[in-house]
C-alpha cells in the first residue's frame, strides 16, 4: 500500500494509490496519515478500503511529505563505508546520531532552496524509515514489527554549516527545504527486504548517487533498536538512514548545487522525486 498526502503546503490532505498509479482521496475517512492510522491496526483499516470506490484527485496536485505530525527526523551519518571513506571519515563503531529540524520537511518535490551564505549545498538520496508503533527498548528481532513504513529521503546538507564551523551538525542540516520526504510511504508488507534497494541520485541528468542499502553498515533493524535505547520512537517519528557514495563533497574537485540545478534521485519500489533548486531570497 502507498500512502500520500496532497495539496497546498500546510494544507495537505490524505490519500493513497490505486492499483494503475492513480491517487485516491482519502478525506474524511481518516484524519490524516500519521499518529494511530500508522498502526498496524489503522493499516489493516486502510487495506480493506476499497479504492476505487474512493474520488480521483488530479495527477498533477502537488505531493506533500506522506507522513503528517513528524515529531523526530533522526538521522544516521557515515552509515555507508565507501560515504564514510569519501568523506575522509573512519566507519563509526556506533551509528552516528543527529537530529534534522522537522521545519526541514518539505513534499518531495518541493525545491530545494539555497541558504544566504550557503557555497556548499549538497544532496543525498537516503531510505527513511517511518515508525509506525510505540518503539522503547526493543530488541533487533522486534524492530522491524514497529516500522509502518518507507520512502525517500533527500538529506539536503550544507557542507560549510555542518562541518567548518564550530558546533554540532544540525544547522547545515536543517535549513528551510533540506528535508524533502515522499513521494509516498510504502507500507512494510511490501518492502520485502530494506536492506536489498537499489538507490540513484542525478543532478542535472548526470548520474552522482548510483548505490544501494546493502551496504549500509547498521541495518534499519540495528539503527531502530540502537535508537530506542536511548529515547522512545513515537508513530510517525522518521529514521534517515544514510546515504552511498556520489555526494557533492566527495567529488574531485566537489561539487555543490547552484539555482538553476535540477536533481532527480528514487529508491527501487519506494518513488521518484524531482528538485529544482533555487536560492533564497
Amino acid at each position: 500500500m502507498r500512502l500520500l498526502r496532497w495539496g497546498p503546503a500546510g494544507q495537505e490532505r490524505p490519500g493513497m494509490l490505486d492499483s494503475a498509479g492513480r491517487i485516491r482521496d482519502l478525506t474524511g475517512l481518516v484524519p490524516d496519515i500519521g499518529g494511530a492510522v500508522l498502526s498496524d491496526a489503522g493499516l489493516a483499516m486502510l487495506r480493506a478500503i476499497d479504492p476505487a470506490a474512493l474520488p480521483a484527485v488530479d495527477p498533477a496536485v502537488r505531493l506533500g511529505p506522506p507522513v503528517a505530525g513528524i515529531g523526530k527526523f533522526v538521522c544516521i551519518g557515515l552509515n555507508y563505508a565507501d560515504h564514510a571513506a569519501e568523506s575522509g571519515m573512519a566507519v563509526p563503531p556506533e551509528p552516528v546520531v543527529f537530529m534534522k529540524a522537522t521545519s526541514a520537511v518539505c513534499g518531495p518535490n518541493d525545491a530545494i532552496v539555497i541558504p544566504r551564505g550557503s557555497l556548499k549545498t549538497d544532496w543525498e538520496v537516503e531510505l527513511a524509515v517511518v515508525i509506525g508503533t510505540r518503539a522503547k527498548y526493543v530488541s533487533e528481532a522486534e524492530a522491524l514489527a514497529h516500522v509502518a513504513g518507507y520512502a525517500v529521503a533527500n538529506d539536503v546538507s550544507e557542507r560549510a554549516f555542518q562541518a567548518e564551523r564550530a558546533g554540532q551538525w544540525t544547522k547545515g542540516k536543517s535549513c528551510d527545504a533540506f528535508g524533502q520526504i515522499g513521494p509516498w510511504l510504502v507500507t512494510r508488507d511490501e518492502v520485502a527486504d530494506p536492506q536489498d534497494l537499489a538507490m540513484w541520485l542525478k543532478v542535472n541528468g548526470q548520474s552522482m548517487q548510483d548505490g544501494s542499502t546493502r551496504t549500509m553498515v547498521y541495518g534499519v533493524a540495528h539503527v531502530v533498536s540502537y535508537l530506542s535505547q536511548f529515547f522512545t520512537l513515537h508513530p510517525g517519528d522518521v529514521i534517515s538512514t544514510g546515504t552511498p557514495p556520489g555526494v557533492g563533497m566527495g567529488k574531485k574537485p566537489p561539487r555543490y548545487l547552484r539555482a538553476g540545478d535540477v536533481v532527480e534521485l528514487g529508491i527501487a519500489g519506494l518513488g521518484t522525486q524531482r528538485q529544482d533548486v533555487v536560492a533564497d531570497a
